[in-house]
Formats: C-alpha cells, structure tokens, sequence
C-alpha cells in the first residue's frame, strides 16, 4: 500500500496520459460500470484530459452483468498495470465480494498503481484484498451494515455519497460512481474539465463527498417491532436523554440485552444510532440557517456544539459550519 498512500502529482497539466483499468466480474451493475466509464471518455474527447479506460476482468472475454447481457473485457495484464483501478459492483448481496479471482487480482495490482476506488459494492471487494483495514471507506447504504460486520477493520461512513481515505476512495451507490469519477477528473485534470465534464453529462457537478444518501432508520431496517419501536421512539425523542438504559426500558430488555439485540438486528450500536439520527435531523436546520448552531445542537439532543461538531466529522467530514457556508454558496 505505499504507492496508495503517496499523494501523487494531482493536477499536472492536460499533457499526462492516465490509464484507468474498470474491474468488473460476473453479476456487476452495468450502470456502475457505464457511468464513470461516460465521464472518463467525455473528460478526454470533449475537454482535453488524456484517459485511457479499459474494461478487464481477471480472466478477460466476455462477463454477464446483473442485467442478464454480456460485456466484452480484456483480461489483466498484471505485469503492466493502470495508473488507477476501479472496482465496478453488483446489486446481488451473494456476490459483493466478487469472486477469488478478481480479490487476487485487486490484491496483486494495488502496490503498483498509484490510486484505487470502487463504486457502490465494490468496496467489499477492496476490503476482501486488505486494501480497506484502518481507512474510512462508504458503500451502498443498503449494505453499509453488513460491511461494518463483515469487515470490522474499516471505519464506515455509511451516510458519504464518496469517500477519500489517502488514495484510496469509495462511493456509495450506482450514479454515485459519477460523482465519484467527477472528482477524480478534477483531481487529475482540475475543476475546469470536471465541470465541463458535468455539464455535458446534465449532472451537478459536485454534489459533495459528505450528503447524506439515504434515511437512518430505513438503512437500519431492524428485524424486529421491538428495536423498530425503539428507534422511532428515539427519533421523536432526540431532544431527550437518551441511554441504553432508557432505551432498553423501551424495549423491555435488560440493557446488555438490549445492546446485543440492536447490534445484531441493526449491525450498529445504540449510541452510534442515536447520534446518526440527532445530525440527519440537525442536517436541514444547519443548511437553512434560520437558528445558530448552538441551538440547533440543542434542538436535536448533543449536549453542547462541540459533541455535535465532532458527529458532523465523524458522518459527513465537515463540521457543521462548512455545511452552513456550502448550502449558503449553492444558495446564492
């Protein structure tokens, strides 16, 4: 991973060619694929960045995607690998973590090439191949969980649209990944060719890393009445105390009861629940900014603006008065 940590030479000109391998296997999301691959060629034949993609898989020929059609790939040719690799996901839960030989490949490439990302469940395939242990990483809010408890080694930022963790990056679902190659473009080639890129494709240019994407109860999805009482009780309740110890009253549990429950039902714990639900509420109030933020904080439950402020971080990577200045900006 040494290469994956070095900065690079971001923004060098128009004249650096860069590669970019897309890995697929079988059961990838088309669209995972189409998008950034649509941006990466628009950036190069419409605004005079120098991308040239391939389409590989470990055994090359042709691969079925989850729509039912085939896509023809090159097969990779490890002896010479691409500047960047870019890990195309699946919509099928079965198969997020590709298959042994694109994790081999993905493990075998990574200390060559200079920056990896993937796009919606991809990232289960980086973390497979080790490359996620330690670094902030996103993924599809619907499997956000199940790569929080299958890969306990990454710190997950389930509500990021993309993530950059040194030079690795990961995006969460589908038409994220245009967002994600977006900012690739303008990491490359600067903001010039990632905005005229945008354009052409009719898509914002920049909707940031830390938007929220979707809603934390229904990412939660517990499998029970009970946890689901909990959590609606909790989110009408924010401005309350809220312990494990009162929300396992709620529940009628012992507490460590309780915590097992919600941990397996949700595949989170109860005070990392509570405090995504007080910042998705505290969200619209700092972009509107009709209240100050400390009264916004108190609004929804933090204690005081600094427990709020290192949530923000924590979720969106941005305190709150960054959000406040961007949606003022969008605004104006």
């Amino acid at each position: 991973m040494r290469r994956l940590d070095q900065q690079g030479d971001a923004c060098v000109g128009l004249d650096l060619q860069r590669s970019v391998w897309l890995v697929v296997f079988p059961g990838f999301e088309l669209l995972d694929l189409s998008g950034p691959l649509c941006a990466f060629n628009l950036a190069t034949f419409a605004h005079g960045a120098k991308y040239e993609c391939s389409v590989v898989s470990a055994g090359g020929d042709l691969v079925n995607c989850s729509s039912g059609f085939a896509v023809m790939t090159k097969r990779a040719v490890r002896s010479r690998p691409p500047d960047t690799l870019v890990v195309v996901g699946t919509p099928h839960g079965e198969l997020v973590c590709g298959n042994p030989e694109t994790v081999q490949l993905i493990r075998s490439c990574a200390s060559k090439v200079r920056r990896v990302a993937s796009i919606c469940t991809g990232s289960f395939v980086l973390a497979a191949a080790g490359l996620l242990d330690g670094r902030q990483a996103t993924t599809h809010w619907r499997f956000a969980g199940r790569l929080r408890t299958s890969f306990p080694k990454v710190r997950v930022a389930e509500d990021n649209i993309f993530v950059r963790d040194g030079q690795v990056w990961t995006s969460a679902g589908i038409t994220s990944g245009i967002d994600l190659a977006l900012a690739l473009i303008e990491d490359d080639f600067g903001a010039e060719v990632s905005k005229g890129t945008a354009r052409d494709m009719v898509v914002y240019h920049r909707r940031r890393g830390g938007q929220s994407q979707f809603s934390t109860i229904l990412e939660l999805e517990p499998t029970s009445e009970r946890i689901g009482h909990v959590l609606s009780f909790a989110r009408e309740h924010l401005f309350e105390a809220l312990s494990v110890d009162r929300l396992a009253e709620i529940a009628g549990m012992s507490p460590r009861q309780f915590a097992r429950i919600f941990r397996k039902e949700t595949g989170d714990t109860p005070a990392h629940a509570i405090e995504r639900l007080r910042v998705e509420a505290a969200f619209p109030q700092i972009q509107n900014g009709f209240e100050s933020i400390e009264v916004v904080a108190r609004n929804v439950g933090f204690r005081d603006m600094e427990r709020m402020r290192r949530a923000f971080i924590r979720i969106f990577g941005l305190p709150p008065q960054s959000l406040r200045r961007t949606a003022r900006v969008n605004k104006s």
